[in-house]
């Protein structure tokens, strides 16, 4: 019986895509719900903008230090086991920020929910390089990091109306309060359905036909061999290699971009005069305009099998942006460039995965991803503490995005000096069309 490969990929992709979408979208909501949050809680609980910056951003300090260790534990335990694990507990610590009462309170709670959630993005993408070939991950991720703007699509909207509708009376708690019952909930259920949905790896697949895993597995070995015949990496090569070093720093550079306006927008477009209920509605918009971003501009790269400038352009355009937004006088100008600015990050993310994905495999392929992510999240940590600080200092927003605009433009250039290999990507029985 003759495999068709498109279908055998459009197989695999029906079964988790959508799945894991979900699953980040959760994982997303979470993160920066308490950009919505801080419109109320803020002044509940005595935080200045530089407190609530810090906050935001400690985060990613315990993000940082259990990326690594948790990538390498999903290797060897399996991505089922080790994802239901991360979504369970990060559930539980999301509605624990409901309880906060103080800047403390915030400080260890954040860092702990960190800790609890490294390794679910860069354990996803080691994942896909499980069951996708190397000439579909762009669009793959992309569809896959969709559900980043949406979560600004479809939460503010809902974080909005938790806010304006839930008040206190409901067993003496407030809208934020309530919000983050509300949005911790399904991830934690949702963890014990991963447990019970995914599948570790093709030669597990029983809802493939034999066949089909044949050829998958089969495939996806003679990718990763291609790889280890032009050079191997080892665990350690991987976490010191300056070219998986540099890419850090890329990816740095955008990450500033992505949680700096998806913490912060929330109080900049409310700064603009909005209402609560009007700053919902805007900060959504940009994540439409990202969700239709990410989804053209990973299937164009996939479709010319170009890299390397579908990761400079958007960099560079969401710098320049950035720096318009902070450079003009009327509100609706600047708001029309940070949204401008949010679709070219979006873009940029996706885009930038199939780079280090290209060349590494196994366990160096763990590492290097999770080494990646973990240091480019700093710029998690790096860019929500910046945009505050500069506001307490300043009054305005305008110095901290200068800063950002900075960031964005120098992922560009880095990604402009190092290039792409595609000998990494070439591998026998292509798959030519899109799933």
């Amino acid at each position: 019986m003759s495999v068709n490969p498109n279908q055998v990929i459009a197989k695999v992709s029906r079964r988790f895509i959508p799945f894991l979408i979900l699953c980040y979208f959760l994982s997303y909501l979470d993160r920066v719900n308490i950009g919505f949050a801080a419109l109320t809680m803020n002044k509940d609980i005595g935080l200045s903008s530089t407190a609530f910056g810090l906050g935001a951003s400690i985060f990613f300090l315990g993000y940082f230090l259990f990326e690594v260790p948790s990538n390498l534990i999903l290797e060897k335990t399996g991505a089922r086991i080790w994802i239901a694990r991360i979504m369970i507990t990060w559930g539980i610590l999301s509605i624990g920020h409901a309880f906060i009462w103080n800047d403390r309170s915030f400080y260890v709670l954040r860092f702990i929910f960190g800790v609890a959630e490294a390794g679910f993005f860069p354990g996803i993408i080691l994942y896909l390089t499980y069951w996708f070939p190397a000439e579909v991950r762009a669009r793959i991720i992309g569809m896959f990091m969709v559900a980043v703007p949406i979560s600004s699509l479809i939460g503010a909207p809902f974080s909005r109306w938790i806010l304006s509708v839930v008040g206190v009376g409901l067993l003496g708690l407030k809208g934020w309060q309530w919000m983050f019952i509300f949005e911790g909930m399904p991830t934690f259920i949702m963890g014990f359905v991963v447990l019970a949905y995914l599948t570790d790896s093709p030669k597990d697949a029983t809802w493939l036909s034999i066949e089909e895993r044949s050829w998958l597995v089969q495939r996806l070995a003679a990718e990763r061999a291609n790889k280890e015949a032009i050079h191997h990496f080892t665990l350690k090569e991987a976490l010191t290699h300056p070219r998986v070093l540099a890419l850090a720093l890329v990816y740095f550079g955008v990450v500033i971009g992505l949680y700096s306006l998806g913490l912060w927008l929330p109080q900049i477009v409310k700064n603009f005069g909005a209402s609560i209920m009007e700053t919902g509605f805007l900060t959504a918009i940009p994540g439409l305009v990202g969700a239709l971003a990410i989804i053209w501009w990973t299937r164009h790269s996939d479709a010319t099998g170009e890299r390397k400038w579908h990761m400079i352009i958007p960099s560079m355009l969401g710098g320049i942006a950035l720096a318009a937004s902070a450079s003009v006088a009327s509100s609706t100008a600047s708001y029309v460039f940070l949204t401008i600015a949010a679709g070219c990050i979006y873009a940029a993310l996706p885009s930038f995965w199939p780079l280090p994905t290209a060349m590494l495999s196994g366990a160096a392929a763990a590492g290097g991803i999770a080494l990646i992510n973990a240091l480019g999240n700093l710029g998690g940590f790096v860019g929500p503490f910046f945009i505050g600080w500069m506001k307490d200092f300043t009054g305005t927003f305008a110095s901290g995005l200068y800063g950002l605009a900075g960031f964005m433009v120098m992922s560009g250039v880095i990604v402009l000096i190092l290039g792409h290999d595609t000998r990494f990507e070439h591998a026998p029985a292509p798959v030519h069309e899109a799933p």
